[in-house]
């Protein structure tokens, strides 16, 4: 299990404004990215490496092909 104790959270910027839709990313931690729902800090994170997360986010909005 990975220890998140150090994670630095930061809210998404595309996350509503009324606390509804809130993702939470930490990208300090090494060789990975956590992800999380700010609602439920507690709760699980996924984890991914740097390239997936990179991956992701450049795919995020796209129109389907």
């Amino acid at each position: 299990m990975t220890d998140l104790a150090g994670a630095v959270w930061r809210k998404s910027t595309r996350s509503g404004g009324s606390g509804g839709n809130c993702v939470e990313v930490a990208a300090n931690l090494p060789g990975l990215v956590g992800v999380r729902d700010s609602k439920d800090p507690a709760g699980p994170a996924l984890l991914f490496a740097p390239t997936a997360w990179t991956t992701f986010v450049s795919q995020v909005g796209r129109e389907p092909r």
